[in-house]
């Protein structure tokens, strides 16, 4: 399995991750053509820097107003990263000086639903565009949240709004490009001291910032300054990112995305490896990985937890079942199981609460392993039958079983036992299949 593990000693921002995306072997030219296909009068720019002594990729992203007004080396210095009500300053250090930047109080405003909009209108990947809009939806709940206002009324700054939108989507392209299936990510230097914006002085890190990275793990080292901005945060919610140490892996690229400024005596880095899970008991030949989701439910209705499975699958789950289980108080209760790829965790969580009473539930990745199937026809009296074939690497064949389905219609046309069309189709399989030996045969 191909995994990214983000090494986040100085924190996290959007250009951060995008220079170490680029660093690490994504094409800049792609990222660039995301960037203007998103047409909101957006640049990239990259060049190489030197952060503490080590080299890395520096990514900004300019609008017109920008470009016009600072040179490049200037921008470096403070690009901005916006969320709502405020245009928020990358890795703002936490000092007097830095706080009489001013703030873009007075630039247009663009909502969330417009936002929204403009990524599911660009000629972007399905994939892209649902990380993309799951991140400024993650962001803009917890704006909401922070200011006890409706999430349709939370806006963003036109400066940092144009800014957050490139730095999200072509995040969300980078790591599709990079090809990783998982990303993990070691504890988060989030910084210290405060930082200016729109609402006054705040302490760091920023409220949506601490909103947005929940349980994660999180602790402040070197010079006061803001080092995982809200992009960033969100960001690591987009990718579902699980905070483990680093596992053992054979790394086949390395990328340092560089901060905007030169901190000394600590590299103000991001680094990104990305590798091969290297093969153990957990992770051998054909494992992946799979969340499992879970909550128990006492106060709803056969029907609906009948929909709810119904518009789970729709939604992508591989598989979900109910079990029923005995709770406190001697009450009856139902556990709703959900499976599926680590990707579609946060629209299955999404479905659970919109669609139930529930009001929590946990989920874990775990490592699935699946057998090779494939469908083989054979022709019974009554018509075709499809029979699933499951095979080992090794090609030879452990399971062989009729298809439910194509069993039941034939049963009910000729009005005939069920069980004698399975056996039928199964004495067919045995007899014509000769990739089954005699003695698989046998035990058919």
């Amino acid at each position: 399995m191909r995994i990214g593990y983000l090494e986040c000693f100085s924190g996290i921002s959007g250009d951060m991750l995008l220079g170490a995306m680029v660093d690490a072997g994504v094409p800049f030219e792609s990222l660039a053509e995301i960037a203007a296909a998103l047409n909101v009068g957006a640049r990239l720019e990259m060049r190489k820097v030197s952060r503490g002594g080590l080299a890395a990729t520096k990514v900004d992203v300019l609008t017109p107003e920008q470009a016009a007004s600072e040179p490049a080396h200037l921008h470096e210095a403070h690009s901005h990263e916006g969320h709502s009500h405020q245009a928020h300053t990358h890795e703002a250090p936490a000092t007097p000086a830095a706080q009489e930047q001013p703030a873009h109080t007075h630039a247009p405003h663009r909502h969330l639903s417009a936002i929204l909009k403009i990524i599911r209108s660009a000629p972007l990947s399905e994939g892209v565009k649902e990380r993309s809009c799951r991140a400024f939806q993650v962001l803009g709940e917890a704006e909401a949240a922070i200011h006890s206002i409706p999430i349709e009324k939370v806006h963003f700054h036109e400066v940092g709004a144009v800014d957050t939108i490139v730095d999200i989507v072509c995040s969300a392209a980078g790591a599709e490009l990079l090809g990783v299936e998982r990303w993990l990510a070691s504890p988060l230097n989030v910084g210290s001291g405060t930082v200016k914006c729109q609402h006054g002085t705040l302490p760091v890190p920023a409220p949506a910032t601490l909103a947005l990275l929940g349980d994660a793990p999180v602790y402040a080292a070197g010079p006061p300054m803001e080092r995982v901005t809200p992009t960033g945060a969100a960001v690591l919610r987009m990718l579902n990112v699980c905070y483990e140490t680093l596992p053992p892996m054979r790394v086949k690229a390395t990328g340092y995305g560089a901060g905007g400024r030169d901190t000394p005596g600590e590299p103000n880095l991001l680094r990104v490896l990305v590798g091969e899970v290297a093969d153990n008991g957990a992770q051998s030949s054909g494992a992946e990985p799979i969340a499992v989701i879970e909550t128990v439910i006492d106060d709803s209705t056969p029907q609906v937890m009948a929909f709810v499975s119904e518009q789970l699958l729709e939604t992508g789950a591989w598989d979900v079942y109910r079990t029923p289980v005995q709770m406190k108080k001697g009450r009856t209760g139902v556990q709703l199981t959900v499976l599926c790829h680590p990707d579609r965790v946060d629209a299955m969580q999404d479905l659970l609460f919109r669609e139930t009473t529930t009001i929590g539930l946990h989920w874990r990745i775990e490592n699935k392993r699946s057998l090779t199937r494939e469908f083989i026809e054979v022709m019974t009296t009554w018509g075709d039958v499809k029979i699933k074939v499951a095979r080992l690497p090794s090609g030879k064949i452990t399971n062989a079983s009729p298809e439910y389905e194509d069993c039941r219609k034939l049963a009910t046309l000729h009005s005939v036992p069920l069980k004698q069309v399975m056996h039928e189709a199964m004495q067919a399989f045995a007899a014509n299949t000769e990739a089954v030996s005699e003695t698989e045969k046998e035990g058919f």
